[in-house]
């Protein structure tokens, strides 16, 4: 080599195993979305079952389609003032070389584009279980359609995209307690305050029609979310991705037994809809934190979502908003919870250098994560409530009282999610309706007003319908 003459430094080649792997994570996120079709259908009562699962659905294809045409330049093309992104190659995702890499990383751009857009549909599905049996299926899928448009793909270009004020800021957010959780519990709060409470809230009982689905689904969640977590870092080789996973399941783990040791605590029993929802209290809560902690903080994060959610749920009696399947308490407590504790538990040696407070590092990184929690929160919670309130104003977001009473299947769906005719035509007996003072759970779960409740917390889901065998 001539003297003076040096050879520039390689750049990142693409990796087969790399690519591989991220497909795969794809597909483990793409099946959250009917997971949690099944562990909200399961929650709701038997007139509502399918509306809920089409709910999450309708997600998978209004979402892919805005992700193509505009949603991935949007949120992760060229930075424009930390608020926005636009890259007019990303528009219909045509200009984009089939080995073009993403970004300095050794997956293809359409592998890193297939990724988000799973996280992009599975963000305003987790809205819907905030308004279960009283929102025209119509409306809501308007209301997805502008809310990915208005709120998520800016708010995922904050956080992720190079450039995004949050991301610049030093906010840490490994897969997603801003971007998704926070983005959706907030946006929550915000329809519901606007179209208001369900028919019989605080009055009626409302329990979960199929337990076995919840589970059933947040098994799905559960498998799914190691591909949500562990992916985000995007198959790089240096221990983080395999770190997060770690701490995925254990922060589950602790989240789970947690709630349950606060129901036996406080109501008496450890039940299934318990293990559920406080499973996922920890999914939600490790999102944001586990590629910066340790697993002793892994348990830690766990320990505290699992409790600080379980008494969350219970807010709605106390408050009066109508949540029915307890997104706020779960996924927006859970968000917020997982996202400040970073502040205490980043040890500095996991995806970034930041130290939490408990590892000496002061109090500036729990400031930076409050910035980010503040900003999403507020953001979220002003524009899914003007969105939902012109859309009320336009078509109206509500069935009527009368449909809502009959079944919003019946009148939204033209179908009925279960078919108990008799094999030779004739029709099994009716349903009844469950005896006064019967409930699900022990009965010392009561809301209160004195009501049956799940211990849990979730007093949403469930009729007082009881199917006969």
């Amino acid at each position: 080599m001539p003297p003076g003459i040096t050879l520039a430094a390689a750049g990142p080649e693409l990796s087969a195993a790399n690519t591989g792997f991220l497909l795969i994570c794809s597909a483990l996120v793409m099946l959250m979305t009917p997971g949690l079709a099944f562990f909200y259908g399961g929650m709701v009562r038997v007139k509502s079952t399918l509306n809920m699962l089409m709910m999450s659905f309708i997600s998978l294809g209004i979402v892919t389609v805005l992700w193509v045409l505009y949603g991935f330049s949007v949120a992760f093309g060229t930075d424009h003032g930390g608020l926005l992104a636009w890259n007019s190659d990303y528009v219909g995702l045509g200009g984009i070389g089939l080995t073009e890499l993403w970004d300095g990383y050794t997956i293809p751009v359409y592998v890193f584009a297939v990724f988000q857009l799973m996280f992009a549909v599975l963000t305003p599905a987790l809205i819907s279980g905030a308004l279960a049996d009283r929102v025209k299926f119509g409306a809501w899928a308007l209301f997805v359609a502008l809310w990915a448009t208005v709120v998520y793909f800016p708010v995922a270009h904050w956080v992720w995209g190079t450039g995004g004020w949050a991301f610049e800021l030093g906010v840490i957010d490994f897969a997603g307690g801003t971007a998704v959780h926070i983005n959706a519990g907030a946006a929550a709060l915000g329809v519901i305050l606007v179209i208001g409470k369900r028919v019989g809230f605080k009055k009626d009982p409302m329990r979960p029609h199929s337990l076995p689905l919840v589970m059933l689904g947040a098994g799905l969640l559960w498998f799914g979310w190691f591909g949500f977590n562990a992916g985000s870092w995007l198959g790089n080789d240096d221990g983080v991705g395999a770190l997060m996973f770690l701490n995925t399941q254990v922060a589950t783990a602790a989240a789970m037994l947690a709630w349950l040791a606060y129901e036996k605590l406080r109501h008496g029993a450890c039940t299934t809809l318990g293990a559920a929802s406080g499973a996922v209290a920890g999914l939600v809560a490790i999102t944001p934190s586990g590629g910066s902690c340790s697993p002793l903080g892994a348990l830690a994060i766990g320990a505290v979502a699992g409790v600080l959610c379980a008494m969350a749920v219970g807010l709605k009696f106390k408050l009066g908003y109508d949540d029915s399947l307890d997104v706020i308490g779960v996924h927006l407590v859970g968000g917020i919870a997982g996202s400040l504790l970073v502040g205490l538990f980043a040890t500095g040696g996991g995806q970034s250098e930041a130290q939490g407070l408990l590892y000496g590092g002061g109090f500036g990184q729990l400031g930076k994560q409050a910035a980010g929690v503040g900003a999403v929160l507020l953001y979220s919670f002003v524009a899914s409530a003007v969105l939902a309130l012109l859309i009320d104003r336009a078509i109206g977001m509500r069935v009527s009282e009368d449909e809502e009473i009959s079944g919003i299947d019946q009148v939204q769906h033209a179908e009925t999610a279960y078919d108990f005719s008799g094999a030779g035509g004739g029709t099994a007996p009716r349903t009844t309706a469950a005896p006064p003072g019967a409930s699900h759970g022990p009965a010392a779960a009561r809301t209160p007003d004195n009501r049956p409740a799940s211990a849990s917390g979730n007093e949403s889901a469930s009729g007082n319908e009881k199917v006969d065998a």
